[in-house]
């Protein structure tokens, strides 16, 4: 008896498909299978023939699973998702294309109160991304976004954006136990930092700079194995530390990092406009002469260095090789030592853009020790599969 008085109230997780016309007794829309789910279903999305799209505007307000009864295969939504925050909602959707529709964006409707919301974006094409919204996680990856990347706390893993700014509408009430990451991303133009409640970890992007704006105070974070190109001039440095009239002090590391810019109102390669922040930049290397501006402390970076940079290929090639730091725990793939810009180090764009990738499932995040002593040895990681 108590037996079956327990499996009455179990709740089972069920799939739900889309498919044109609604054949095999499947939904016509995807709207309609949201309304009939239930919170942890998985609604599965036959891709039209000819790229047609859904064309419906959607609005999420449960804890769904999104993904393509054809592997990989991209179904196409023409139409904004805006995702409803609440307290444990998971929300992940993969494989979608929203098409060459600039209003076509995955937005979130507001903050999330008495918890947190988690968005999960894996091998999407999308237009814009606003999730930065307060108590929001945002896990993306293998993303194309043909605008802005907006979010407020999570993670970032080799996409393909124009922007990507890290920052929040208010501050969160219910906070995360993890940093921001941001690694291994192509960035046609800038990535800009404006949180000041979680620690930051910028590895292994490929932009044309990166602006830290605000910071989570008593900090620890870092800007590491880096590569930013820019051919055109500007008035604001590649690598620039501007707290915006904030107050908040703490450390940043900027290390490995290698650089080429167009000298134009500024030939400063690292700018600290910031008082309360203690900046260390160390193995460094540019084209430029080296040049900073404001209180850090340096060692071992290197101007005038001959490096080859193409922002169509995003390769890199020259006196970036071996020029990163010696330590052990920053060593290349092959174990010699850090080759300063974007393939070196644990992060190393080779883990996230291999070559001949094709359609095989992805790892997008490991985490392993560099060195092993004693004690537990502790592994995480995560991936998708197309």
């Amino acid at each position: 008896m108590a037996f079956t008085g327990l499996s009455s109230t179990m709740a089972f997780a069920a799939d739900l498909y889309v498919r044109n016309g609604g054949t095999g007794g499947a939904y016509s829309t995807v709207s309609a299978a949201i309304t009939a789910a239930s919170d942890g279903d998985r609604i599965i999305i036959q891709p039209k023939t000819n790229g047609d799209p859904y064309i419906e505007n959607l609005t999420i307000n449960k804890s769904l699973t999104f993904v393509s009864e054809t592997n990989f295969s991209r179904y196409f939504i023409k139409g904004t998702l805006t995702i409803t925050p609440a307290a444990g909602r998971v929300v992940t959707i993969s494989n979608l294309s929203s098409g060459n529709y600039t209003i076509n964006d995955i937005t979130a409707s507001g903050a999330t109160t008495g918890g947190r919301t988690t968005i999960n974006l894996l091998n999407c094409d999308l237009n814009n991304v606003y999730t930065n919204q307060a108590n929001i996680t945002t896990n993306i990856s293998g993303c194309t976004v043909g605008g802005a990347l907006n979010f407020s706390h999570g993670r970032a893993t080799a996409n393909k954006v124009q922007f990507i700014t890290v920052r929040s509408n208010m501050l969160d009430t219910s906070m995360a136990a993890s940093d921001v990451e941001v690694y291994g991303n192509i960035i046609d133009r800038v990535l800009t930092y404006t949180q000041s409640g979680y620690t930051f970890k910028i590895h292994n992007n490929f932009c044309t700079r990166i602006s830290v704006h605000d910071i989570k105070t008593d900090s620890s974070n870092e800007i590491i194995n880096n590569t930013i190109y820019d051919p055109n001039p500007g008035d604001v440095p590649p690598l620039q530390i501007s707290l915006n009239n904030t107050t908040n002090t703490g450390s940043i590391a900027i290390m490995n990092n290698a650089v080429s810019f167009a000298v134009g109102q500024t030939n400063v390669c690292i700018g600290n406009n910031s008082t309360g922040v203690n900046v260390t930049a160390s193995y460094n290397v540019f084209t430029n002469s080296f040049v900073t501006s404001g209180n850090m402390t340096q060692s071992n970076n290197s101007g005038t260095v001959n490096m080859n940079f193409n922002n169509t290929t995003y390769t890199l090639t020259g006196m970036n090789e071996n020029a990163g730091n010696p330590d052990v725990k920053y060593t290349d793939l092959d174990l010699t030592r850090n080759d300063a810009g974007h393939y070196g180090g644990s992060n190393s764009w080779a883990n996230y853009w291999p070559a001949n990738v094709g359609i095989r499932p992805q790892v997008n995040y490991l985490v392993t020790p560099r060195t092993i002593s004693s004690g537990t040895l502790s592994i995480s990681g995560s991936g998708f599969s197309k």
